[in-house]
């Protein structure tokens, strides 16, 4: 049997339980590379599970033993849906994981994620036909939902899982407040097996009104004897903004991924590190200039390194207004500007890394890379920065 070197260096460290060894022309000595990682130029994510375990024990912490349900919507924040849930499944904090994609529920229940699959959008009756049969937790709030509930559990021999969805004043889905009453009634009439009943906030002062309404209405219901499962609307702004709206349990987002700011947030470690090798270093001389329009000029002769990482892959733009990437444990600037596939950073009067050594865009390693450091610098949001890194990247769970 033939072997080729990418399949011996991956046996050799499978038997040896070594760090992942690299092919000298692509790794210098400069950096050990972690396991499970693409050994190429191009850019990837890793993925943190001991981060994701230990933020959801921090959740669990805030919320006074709630249980958690993780929103792992867009792509898991920009970590992979998939990767994601298997890093949190079997966490004994963990009721559940919500998406709004029917799309990334079904790959879910393919992947065997053993948690409780909660699909909180809009779906055509094929669709949650197929999600009903995959035992996946469907949302209700549309009028006719308690005669599309019967209908689907006369297909799959037993009632429907579901959460019930109302709309407090979002007015993005649910069942609007004013009028769900009589709705919850007929809806309790059906075939359904109601595990919660959840709301979300505008993370402004109208959420006292919001939260009000839900509460007005969830006890309304309960003396009609209306079973309503778990209570829940704190997603990340409301663990940490509004503990009166813990309820039953806590529905976070962002707080999941260790990019949550303000106070509290102390405890929540970022989970991904995006990261390329360095593929070129090279020598400026006085004069010359870097990316399109000349953007940034050396004023003496300069080392720069560059890195086949650009926006289309979720970096910022605007990096070159003030970020600096991690090389060997030293910051270096952004310079120039981050194109689509490249990004070069000034290394000064040495050659101080080599092709190979692996960079680090962000992550938690240091707080000039730190998510909401680098979504500040680059102009944007963190919501920005961790649902617009590339689709397509390779997710390195490690």
């Amino acid at each position: 049997m033939s072997i080729d070197r990418r399949t011996f260096f991956a046996a050799a460290t499978a038997t040896a339980g070594l760090t992942a060894l690299r092919p000298r022309e692509l790794l210098s000595d400069h950096t050990s590379a972690p396991p499970a990682v693409p050994d190429g130029f191009d850019p990837w994510i890793e993925v943190d599970r001991a981060a994701l375990q230990a933020n959801l024990t921090s959740i669990s912490r805030v919320a006074g033993g709630r249980p958690v349900t993780a929103v792992i919507k867009n792509n898991g924040y920009g970590l992979g849906t998939v990767e994601v849930a298997r890093a949190l499944d079997g966490h004994p904090a963990l009721a559940g994981v919500a998406v709004v994609k029917v799309s990334a529920a079904v790959d879910l229940t393919e992947a065997d994620v053993r948690a409780p699959v909660l699909h909180m959008g809009a779906a055509t009756l094929e669709e949650a036909r197929e999600m009903a049969g995959r035992g996946i937790r469907l949302s209700v709030f549309e009028e006719d939902d308690p005669a599309r509930v019967d209908t689907l559990a006369r297909e799959i021999g037993g009632p429907v899982p579901a959460h019930i969805y109302v709309d407090t004043g979002m007015r993005r889905m649910g069942i609007p407040a004013h009028r769900a009453l009589p709705w919850l009634e007929r809806m309790a009439g059906s075939a359904v097996s109601v595990e919660g009943t959840f709301m979300g906030f505008t993370e402004r002062d109208f959420d006292y009104e919001q939260l009000r309404r839900f509460e007005t209405l969830a006890g309304a219901a309960r003396e009609k004897g209306i079973e309503l499962g778990r209570l829940h609307a704190a997603s990340t702004h409301g663990l940490f903004n509004r503990p009166d709206a813990y309820l039953d349990m806590v529905r976070p987002g962002l707080a999941v991924y260790g990019g949550a700011a303000g106070a509290g947030s102390a405890d929540f470690t970022p989970a991904l590190r995006l990261r390329a090798r360095v593929a070129r270093v090279e020598r400026l001389l006085e004069g010359d200039t870097v990316s399109y329009d000349g953007a940034w000029k050396a004023e003496k002769p300069t080392w720069t390194a560059t890195l086949q990482v650009g926006h289309a892959d979720g970096y910022p733009r605007r990096s070159v207004d003030g970020c600096e990437v991690l090389i060997g444990g030293r910051l270096y600037p952004v310079i120039g500007s981050v194109s689509a596939s490249h990004t070069i950073v000034v290394l000064g009067d040495e050659p101080v890394v080599a092709v190979g050594d692996i960079a680090t865009l962000i992550g938690p390693d240091d707080p000039a890379i730190h998510p909401i450091e680098v979504a500040r610098r680059g102009g944007g949001s963190i919501y920005d920065l961790l649902m617009h890194l590339g689709q397509r990247l390779p997710r390195a769970v490690v």
